[in-house]
């Protein structure tokens, strides 16, 4: 349960009381924020302790939601343009309230229907949650204490000559090689991702698989994807590297590997005409 009530994040907080416009939710200090009836089910009981996320609506009062923002305070997002004006822009954040993006926090001036990639901050004059697309200076140097292959989450921003662009664990920049990357993948895609190594100036080369052998990872998708095609697929080692890739989202070095794992575990058999499973 929180001490205090936050805006921009998940709150835990304890149903108090119910009210014709819905119910009132309180943290440990007693302050309390209203979550709408449009939120509010036959399931929530007096005493109950809800998620909820809070933010201000259209008329800046505090109130609590169930639904949940493509991006809370700190974090970043890609949100669609749905209106402008002089001073500044709105986006759809997947809540009932757009997201306002001042004109002062826009690299260029927004379109409707444009993604633009944002951070949402907190506006400290008006306590308002706000997007703003100038986002480097919320980048820092990633930590020494990451290692490689340690588990990240990624936001795919950007797309250069050597790879894709992403920010990690919604703090750090990170670059995937587009020679390593054997899966669809383009701008405003999130994906789970590994660290491989963190350069000198603090940024981070990311892969979207373990570094090293042939993970567990590899031979499950091999297997996964023989039990859906009925134990049966025309690859072995001689297919061709970019059917491999799209089939398999694997590097055929990779898929040469797992496929000689599972064959030494006598899960599969390979063939001339493909590979089969033993199972």
């Amino acid at each position: 349960m929180n001490e205090t009530i936050e805006i921009g994040t998940i709150n835990t907080l304890q149903i108090d009381r119910e009210t014709d416009p819905g119910l009132f939710l309180k943290a440990s200090n007693d302050d309390d924020v209203l979550l709408p009836n449009q939120y509010v089910t036959d399931a929530m009981q007096v005493g109950d302790l809800l998620d909820v996320f809070v933010y201000t609506d259209s008329e800046d009062r505090i109130v609590a939601t169930t639904q949940r923002p493509m991006a809370m305070l700190g974090e970043f997002g890609f949100c669609e343009v749905v209106d402008t004006a002089p001073f500044g822009a709105f986006v759809n954040w997947g809540l009932p309230k757009d997201l306002f993006v001042p004109r002062t926090k826009q690299k260029t001036p927004f379109k409707v229907g444009e993604k633009r990639l944002l951070h949402v901050d907190l506006d400290e004059q008006t306590q308002r949650l706000i997007g703003v697309e100038k986002i480097q200076n919320y980048l820092g140097k990633a930590p020494t204490t990451l290692k490689p292959n340690d588990a990240v989450s990624v936001l795919v921003f950007a797309v250069t000559p050597l790879g894709y662009k992403v920010i990690v664990n919604h703090a750090y920049e990170g670059l995937i090689y587009k020679n390593e990357v054997f899966e669809p993948i383009q701008t405003g895609d999130s994906k789970q991702a590994y660290i491989k190594q963190r350069r000198s100036d603090g940024k981070l080369d990311i892969s979207l698989q373990r570094i090293g052998n042939t993970s567990d990872d590899d031979t499950s998708t091999i297997l996964r994807l023989l039990h859906e095609h009925q134990g049966k697929m025309p690859y072995n080692y001689k297919s061709d590297a970019n059917e491999i890739s799209q089939v398999f989202h694997l590097s055929k070095k990779r898929f040469k590997r797992a496929l000689t794992t599972l064959q030494d575990a006598g899960t599969i058999e390979i063939k001339d005409t493909g590979i089969y499973s033993k199972e």
